[in-house]
């Protein structure tokens, strides 16, 4: 298996990723919903790496080494339109972090992503977004001292440090509310139902 071959896959689909991103940051485009052409790269990444992980398992960092696993997590991560997929990827890296051979910060993110696409409360406080007052804050969570204690025991900083850094992030990636957040959160919540997040 050439191993090398598929870490340098897997590093240019986040590299595509990431530049896609970039661009509709710098235009503005990245808080009104989730954009279709970012849909469509993340679907395609999601397809390959799937493909990826029914040949070798999950990428690991013994097999593909560490910056490839990392590209690895961010498009599973990012595979928000394929629920099983995100779902299957979360068991494994459960067994993979398990084994050391992740990042457990990576398990703590994707947990919360899922949660949040199913309506359920955060363990770790991950995922923010834009609230009515137009302020960057986590959505819900279970209970703020229960987080503190996980975001610690993984090396992360407290729930409120974290939501001081993700408002300097927006403001640095000209990232903004956006213009009608009500039809935005409407216009997610079909689009969650569409996929399969959600029944009702």
């Amino acid at each position: 298996m050439d191993y090398h071959r598929i870490a340098q896959q897997i590093i240019g689909m986040e590299k595509a990723d990431l530049e896609l991103r970039s661009v509709l940051a710098q235009s503005g485009q990245l808080s009104e919903g989730y954009h279709k052409a970012v849909e469509r790269l993340h679907n395609e990444h999601a397809q390959t790496l799937e493909g990826i992980i029914d040949t070798i398992g999950y990428p690991t960092i013994g097999k593909v080494g560490p910056a490839a696993s990392e590209a690895a997590w961010l498009i599973i991560q990012h595979a928000i339109g394929q629920p099983d997929f995100m779902r299957k990827c979360l068991k494994l890296l459960e067994q993979t972090v398990q084994e050391k051979q992740a990042d457990p910060k990576n398990l703590a993110y994707l947990t919360d992503r899922i949660a949040v696409l199913e309506g359920s409360p955060q363990l770790y406080g991950t995922q923010f977004d834009w609230d009515e007052s137009g302020e960057l804050r986590p959505n819900r969570f279970d209970d703020l001292d229960q987080v503190n204690r996980r975001r610690a025991s993984i090396g992360l900083n407290s729930l409120e440090e974290q939501t001081a850094v993700m408002a300097r992030r927006a403001r640095n990636e000209n990232e903004y509310p956006p213009s009608d957040l009500k039809k935005r959160n409407r216009e997610m919540d079909e689009w969650r139902k569409s996929v399969g997040w959600i029944s009702s």
